[in-house]
């Protein structure tokens, strides 16, 4: 087994919806992202222009991106979920376009209003326009491993649909297990026939850590070049459905295990550190990141 000489690790605690009624100002969150960028992460998803009951957060999040102090280094992608998103995204000026789509029908429907092909084709029209300002897109691929609606997922649905998008010029995929159901078996059937047609380079695996089983689905795609993953400093925040078990694994775990494995990443473990204690400090919830739980100076706010 031949793993990858390096990894690199896509940030989108600050975009993530926080649980438990947890909240964070503009001025928090421009915080966070700093001390995460100075600790190297390379690619920081810092917010989502995806409509919400209050309009306030839609001028919020775009305000946050303009307020931003750029690191050269690293790379701040903001999610959209349509050309009013998109438009927004070019005003900002984002250095990435991220979109999402569901393997499964149901999910897209409900998160999208649209089927799977329309939304492919509304998809491809926003690559276009991304090329046009040069701007570079990935596409979150969800419910890959399970739906709450319609249950397991055809493997060959999802890669199917990961060669459309790779057809209409998507820079980057990311595989979201969004119930967090994978299991490391099913990771190596879906990889062994995913990279047959798909470029491990073209490719993200997003793990959840809803039955402890985050990191064993990260160390397998590790061992089949998966050299690129999202994740949460600190762990927080989730997908549907929206409850406190249903949390993305801790970039400070994955970054752990790189470090064991002698796996380079341009992240400085005990900078990464300050950043989660800094959130864990503002949010006064402890991360569900198991690093944290053995760090010798772990504290409490006021």
């Amino acid at each position: 087994m031949k793993l990858p000489q390096s990894v690199v690790l896509n940030e989108i605690g600050p975009r993530l919806q926080l649980q438990n009624n947890l909240h964070l100002s503009n001025e928090q969150k421009l915080n966070w992202i700093h001390l995460l960028a100075e600790s190297g992460v390379p690619n920081i998803e810092v917010s989502s222009f995806v409509r919400t009951n209050q309009k306030k957060d839609f001028n919020d999040a775009a305000e946050l991106v303009l307020k931003l102090k750029k690191k050269e280094s690293c790379h701040y992608s903001v999610l959209i979920p349509n050309k009013r998103g998109l438009t927004r995204a070019f005003v900002v000026d984002a250095d990435q376009v991220n979109m999402f789509i569901s393997s499964s029908e149901t999910y897209n429907q409900f998160t999208k209003e649209a089927t799977i092909q329309q939304t492919v084709q509304e998809i491809k029209k926003m690559v276009n326009e991304c090329k046009d300002h040069g701007k570079s897109t990935r596409v979150y691929i969800t419910t890959v491993f399970g739906c709450p609606f319609e249950g397991n997922i055809s493997i060959q649905k999802t890669i199917k649909l990961a060669n459309q998008l790779i057809d209409i010029a998507i820079d980057e995929i990311s595989f979201v297990d969004s119930v967090g159901k994978a299991t490391p078996p099913q990771i190596q059937l879906f990889l062994e026939d995913l990279l047959k047609t798909v470029p491990s380079d073209r490719c993200s695996m997003q793990f959840y850590n809803t039955y402890g089983r985050a990191i064993s689905n990260v160390y397998t795609s590790l061992a089949y070049g998966i050299h690129r993953f999202d994740s949460s400093n600190g762990g927080y925040g989730g997908l549907f459905p929206s409850n406190e078990k249903n949390q993305m694994v801790a970039t400070e775990d994955i970054l752990s295990l790189l470090t064991q494995l002698g796996i380079y990443t341009s992240i400085d473990e005990q900078s990464l550190q300050h950043a989660t204690q800094y959130i864990v400090n503002e949010l006064t919830v402890d991360p569900t990141s198991k690093l944290f739980s053995v760090m010798k100076n772990k504290k409490h706010p006021k």
